[in-house]
């Protein structure tokens, strides 16, 4: 904990919450202060003098939520979803695209959609040339199926030029996304990844190639993104067991991704790995056209789902928050240090009788929700929307609660 100079007075306190923040070891009832867009001090009873003070008390006061990954080049790809309107709603504070477009439409992302967010918007960069163009309702036109259509040379120098945003490469393998390209694919990714010595985000779908084939070729630092997907192609092999390669690939410092989606969060898969001692890295919504309807929602929505699978509320805040800061190379973010931008994200937690459902139709009878309260981005105070497929199943009004 930090004391600031005396005298020094600061911009907003947000008084007596939890604060949960992994990066640094905290986990206890504090003040947050902020001061200039910044974190200026976190302990108990700062001084309030001349700040707008916010009372949290039973709330949760956790770095600013980071979806590492999400859709949002929206109205340019179909598949993509509105940022704000994503961001607000799941008390989010900085959007990473996964790989909506490519090195022929990134410009377009960063000059009609990124600059113009109040939010934070970084992408990796789709290895695909036109990104991800044929995905919406009733159409699904893999974009990785012809070595042509993947040229390393032209991403490599559309990340060199825009360095500032793009934090890694991004490719879908697996079933007609890659088609009789297959590996191929993974191989041109991991060429272009190598070239800029970047993190790799790769997709695993259905099969061919196996998730064996796909997360074996991974280096430290890439990320295996849909890392709980029901069979076919799940991380569990004909024994039910988490295959020995996916074991492997953590131990060398693969990181491993929910990304929910549509397609990608299947109970029968998620409770044995948790049970096996293999909870994910990162935690993230895939939110798109189609997953924004649910049984994803958003990384809000999924981060209460794992909460309900039995991780720790420390454990759920951390991988949406400093892991995916660190996997993105953006050590800034994700943690209330001194110093540190003011982007914070205040939740609460209430009892529910929601019943998840996964995304093969498996339903799991739920206890607790997290729920926005508030959110600052750079120390600036942003609307947070409501949740209106959550709100009917909020029991006993909104009050937060510890457990």
């Amino acid at each position: 904990m930090t004391e600031p100079a005396v005298g020094q007075g600061f911009d907003i306190v947000l008084k007596g919450g939890r604060v949960l923040d992994e990066r640094n070891g905290v986990d206890g009832l504090f003040d947050v202060a902020i001061r200039g867009g910044r974190i200026a001090a976190v302990g108990k009873d700062l001084a309030t003098a001349g700040a707008k003070v916010e009372n949290v008390a039973g709330a949760i006061v956790a770095p600013g939520l980071i979806d590492i990954h999400t859709h949002v080049y929206h109205k340019a790809t179909s598949l993509s979803v509105d940022p704000g309107f994503i961001a607000r709603r799941s008390a989010t504070t900085t959007l990473v695209d996964a790989g909506s477009a490519g090195a022929g439409n990134y410009d377009g992302f960063r000059d009609y959609v990124m600059i113009h967010s109040p939010y934070r918007i970084l992408a990796f960069l789709n290895i695909s040339f036109p990104g991800i163009f044929g995905f919406d309702k009733g159409v699904s036109i893999g974009e990785a199926t012809l070595r042509s259509m993947l040229p390393v040379d032209r991403c490599v120098a559309k990340i060199e030029a825009n360095r500032d945003r793009i934090i890694g490469v991004k490719v879908r393998i697996g079933g007609p996304v890659t088609g009789e390209l297959g590996l191929g694919a993974l191989e041109l990714a991991l060429e272009a990844a190598e070239a800029v010595g970047l993190p790799l985000m790769t997709h695993i779908g259905g099969p061919p190639p196996s998730y064996a084939d796909v997360v074996s070729m991974l280096r430290p630092g890439d990320i295996l993104t849909h890392c709980y997907r029901p069979e076919p192609n799940s991380a569990l092999g004909a024994d039910g067991r988490i295959l020995p390669e996916i074991v492997a690939a953590r131990e060398r410092g693969v990181l491993f991704d929910i990304a929910h989606g549509m397609g990608a969060f299947g109970y029968e898969t998620a409770e044995t790995a948790l049970m096996a001692g293999f909870p994910p890295d990162l935690i993230s919504s895939d939110v798109h056209v189609i997953a924004v309807e649910g049984p994803g929602f958003d990384l809000l929505h999924t981060m209460s789902k794992l909460l309900n699978c039995g991780l720790s509320l420390p454990e759920v805040i951390g991988m949406s928050t400093s892991r995916p800061a660190l996997a993105i190379r953006k050590p800034e973010l994700g943690h209330l240090g001194v110093g540190a931008p003011a982007d914070i994200t205040v939740l609460r937690q209430v009892d529910s009788n929601y019943v998840f459902e996964d995304v093969v139709g498996l339903k799991r009878q739920g206890t607790t929700l997290l729920q926005p309260v508030s959110v600052y981005l750079g120390g600036k105070a942003m609307e947070v929307s409501r949740r209106p497929f959550e709100e009917p199943f909020v029991l006993g009004g909104h009050h937060g609660h510890h457990h």
